[in-house]
C-alpha cells in the first residue's frame, strides 16, 4: 500500500496581501490555524531577503500558533542560516533566490554550490533541523544531495506545470517521467522526496500518484482559490485530490 501523501501549505501570499496595505490584516498566523483545523500536515513559509511577504516576527508567531511543523524556506546566506538556527523550525528548505524574480524560477544548483552549502547543511542538521534542498529532478543534483547528507529533496515542478499550461502534453509527460525517475533514484539512496511549485487542482494528481513522493508543498494556488471558495475548502479540495491519486 502506498504511504499517505502529506500536504504542506505555503502561506507566503497571505502575508503578500497584508503587506500591500501595511498593518496586520490578513494575518498569516490565522491562515496557519485554519490549515491545522482542516487537516494540513505542515506550514511552509519563505522568509525572503527583501521581506516581501513573510516578516521576521511572523516566524515565531507561526510556530507558536499550531502544532504543525514549520518548513522554513531560505536562501543560502549567513543571515538566513542565523535566523533558522535561532528559531529552529522543524525543517529548512534551501532555495535559490534572486531579488528581481517574482517567484522561485528553478531549482537550486546544489552541485555547483557544494562548498557554500556544506557548512550550512551541517549546522542545520546539528541543530536538529531537517534539511531539504529545492532542486530540479536531475541525477547530478540528487548526487549532490547525497554528498551533502541532506535527508530530503524537493523537486521543482514548475516546468511540468508550465508545459501543461502551454498545451504541451507530450512535454509535460516527459517532465513527469523525469520527476518520477528522480524520486525513485532519491528513494534508492535513502533520501525522502517532496515536490512543489505551480501545482493546482488540475495538475496535481499525476505528481501525487508518484509513490516515492512523501509531501507536496503548495501555496500560491491555494491562497488564490481561497479568495473564491475560502481557505478551508481550498485546502480540503487539494487534500481530496491528492488522496484520490494515492
Amino acid at each position: 500500500m502506498t504511504a499517505p501523501l502529506r500536504l504542506g501549505v505555503n502561506i507566503d501570499h497571505v502575508a503578500t496581501i497584508r503587506n500591500a496595505r501595511g498593518g496586520d490584516h490578513p494575518d498569516p498566523v490565522r491562515a496557519a490555524e485554519i490549515i491545522a483545523h482542516v487537516g494540513g500536515d505542515g506550514i511552509t513559509a519563505h522568509l525572503r531577503e527583501d521581506r516581501r511577504h513573510i516578516r521576521d516576527a511572523d516566524i515565531e508567531r507561526i510556530m507558536a500558533a499550531t502544532n504543525l511543523p514549520l518548513n522554513l524556506e531560505m536562501a543560502a546566506t549567513e543571515e538566513m542560516l542565523a535566523i533558522a538556527l535561532r528559531h529552529r523550525p522543524h525543517a529548512a528548505c534551501i532555495v535559490p533566490e534572486k531579488r528581481e524574480e517574482r517567484t522561485t524560477e528553478g531549482g537550486l544548483d546544489a552541485a555547483g554550490l557544494h562548498n557554500q552549502l556544506a557548512p550550512m547543511v551541517t549546522q542545520l542538521r546539528e541543530a536538529n533541523i531537517r534539511v531539504s534542498l529545492f532542486i530540479e529532478p536531475d541525477a547530478r543534483q540528487i548526487d549532490a544531495a547525497i554528498q551533502l547528507k541532506a535527508p530530503v529533496v524537493e523537486f521543482h515542478t514548475g516546468k511540468y506545470a508550465h508545459l501543461l499550461l502551454d498545451g504541451d502534453r507530450e512535454g509535460a509527460e516527459a517532465e513527469l517521467r523525469r520527476i518520477a525517475d528522480a524520486a525513485a533514484l532519491a528513494a534508492k539512496n535513502g533520501i525522502e522526496s517532496h515536490a512543489g511549485h505551480g501545482l493546482t487542482f488540475d495538475n496535481v494528481q499525476p505528481i501525487a500518484a508518484i509513490p516515492q513522493i512523501a509531501e507536496l508543498n503548495i501555496g500560491h494556488y491555494l491562497i488564490g482559490e481561497a479568495i473564491f471558495i475560502g481557505l478551508e475548502e481550498s485546502v480540503r479540495k487539494m487534500r481530496m485530490l491528492m488522496d484520490m491519486a494515492r
